[in-house]
């Protein structure tokens, strides 16, 4: 039951589905490496769009894209490609669906070299969660130069849908970034994990 009285960031204020994913999900630190990706994914999915239609197609894009498996979107065909183009469930862009396996192979490279997709993310922030004391939503930025240093290097290691204010959004959402305003009744939670 989400107790829809509590104070809460205002990006969360407009649907029961966006507070359900404040509440429990954004700014928790995520250390698995295929959650990670699949985050990664998500917010590359919701480039252009709000993220309230990501989060209202969440289930029909984890079952269309096998969950974000790497192992699997590597070996994605033209047929297959073409099936998630006709899924009138998920985003249709032609793009986003090619970048799924571009970066699927580009996840899969790391891991043969022996660089696990967890480390490499929390590297940038020196393993620790970065903390910020927004007063007023209007003081979160879109991306910061460690989001730009990452979506540099991910561009570089083969990456797409990777600018910085996705790996910014990606960061937020899997905790390496704590942006809670200060008046948000589960900046503690976040802030504690």
């Amino acid at each position: 039951m989400i107790d829809t009285t509590l104070p809460r960031c205002k990006w969360a204020l407009s649907s029961r589905i966006e507070m359900q994913y404040h509440d429990e999900v954004w700014g928790n630190p995520v250390h698995d490496s295929h959650q990670l990706f699949k985050m990664l994914m998500l917010e590359g999915q919701q480039a252009g769009l709000s993220w309230v239609t990501i989060l209202r197609k969440w289930n029909a894009l984890c079952t269309a894209y096998d969950d974000f498996d790497p192992e699997r979107l590597a070996q994605y065909d033209d047929a297959k490609r073409a099936e998630l183009v006709a899924n009138p469930g998920i985003i249709r862009n032609r793009l986003k669906i090619a970048a799924a396996t571009t970066n699927a192979c580009a996840f899969l490279t790391m891991r043969d070299q022996g660089l696990a997709f967890d480390t490499y993310c929390w590297e940038f922030v020196d393993g620790t969660p970065i903390v910020n004391h927004w007063k007023d939503p209007t003081q979160v930025p879109s991306f910061t130069p460690i989001a730009q240093k990452m979506s540099e290097d991910l561009k570089r290691r083969g990456f797409s849908f990777v600018g910085p204010t996705i790996v910014y959004a990606f960061m937020q959402s899997t905790g390496m970034v704590n942006d809670h305003i200060r008046s948000c009744a589960f900046r503690g939670t976040a802030e504690s994990i």
